[in-house]
Parts: structure tokens; C-alpha cells; sequence
């Protein structure tokens, strides 16, 4: 369920889009994606929902990464060769930009576009946020989509930069030191 709804809420992310532009593509690959890049939220029990699963969010506690071997080969087996070296080239740029430290990794969340505006994005970041100030660190995520800039921006993240390579869109690194 919680796949379904990221998959849903992704259906337009400018970034994502880009590497799966058809949607035949697109449903084949994300899924699997999700839970490579960030199914470490199942497993370490900090990939939160709402009710009835309209928003999820899947968080990576300090010291959780995603799966790159898996990522990798996802890239390798779904995305097309004219797009591999620019995608490959924004993640690694995108790795440079979390904390040296221990801190929590937003790699995803989302709300079904059927929910949207009724603040479940902001309820599944206060919930998983109060996580991080009473553990005193910081939260980081990279924003793939400027419409979701204005929410984190809500919730005390920062800008730490931009993100391009090639023909993608931007991604923006955004980091909350905890409060």
C-alpha cells in the first residue's frame, strides 16, 4: 500500500519523470525504485502513512542507506541510455550533499494526488521531524519537485544548494538542524 501511494504521488515529479518519461515505463520501474531507495524505512520502522494511506513518507534512520546495488541496476535495466550518465552523474551530486553526521534521510514522501491539499504532508513531517529534535539531528531530504519547496521551507528545511546535470531538472538539497 505504501508503494502504491509513492508511486501515485509521483506520477508527476519533474525528476522522476524525466528518467521514465512513458507511462508504461514509469509504472514498471517505480515501484521496484521505491523500495531500493528507500525501503529502508520498512525495515527500520520509520516509513510513517496517514490514514487510509493517502500520504507516506518513507524516512532512513542515521546509519540506513538505499540499496545502490539495487538502484544501480534498476538504473541499468529501466532507464534509457541516453539519460543513464546525467541520472548517475545527479545522484552522485545528490550524495554530496548529506550531512557528514548522523541524520535522518527523507528519500521520499508523498501524498495520492486524490488527497492532496489537506495537509497530510505536513502532518507526516511534524510526526517524523519531533523524531529528530528529540533525538537532537538533523533531517535532510533533496526536494525533485519545486511545488513541495514551499512545505519543507513550512518546516524549518534550508536550501543547501541546487542540483543539475545534463538535461535533468534541478533537485534541491534542503537540511533542518533539529530544534
Amino acid at each position: 500500500m505504501v508503494v502504491h501511494t509513492i508511486v501515485l504521488a509521483f506520477a508527476a515529479d519533474p525528476v522522476v519523470r524525466w528518467v521514465w518519461p512513458e507511462a508504461h515505463q514509469y509504472l514498471e520501474s517505480m515501484p521496484a525504485f521505491t523500495v531500493a531507495f528507500a525501503g529502508g524505512g520498512f525495515r527500520d520502522g520509520s516509513a510513517y502513512t496517514t490514514d487510509g494511506y493517502g500520504g507516506a513518507a518513507l524516512w532512513l534512520p542515521p546509519d540506513v542507506h538505499p540499496d545502490d546495488d539495487a538502484v544501480g541496476d534498476i538504473v541499468d535495466q529501466t532507464v534509457a541510455r541516453s539519460l543513464r550518465s546525467d541520472l548517475l552523474t545527479l545522484m552522485d551530486e545528490m550524495a554530496t550533499f548529506h550531512p557528514d553526521g548522523p541524520h535522518w534521510y527523507l528519500p521520499m514522501i508523498g501524498v495520492d494526488p486524490a488527497h492532496q491539499n489537506k495537509g497530510l504532508g505536513a502532518a507526516l513531517l511534524r510526526h517524523a521531524l519531533e523524531r529528530c529534535d528529540r533525538e537532537g539531528l538533523p533531517a535532510y531530504l533533496e526536494s525533485t519537485n519545486p511545488r513541495n519547496i514551499s512545505l519543507y521551507l513550512r518546516h524549518g528545511f534550508v536550501a543547501v544548494g541546487e542540483i543539475q546535470a545534463g538535461s535533468s531538472p534541478t533537485v534541491v538539497p534542503m537540511l533542518r538542524r533539529p530544534r
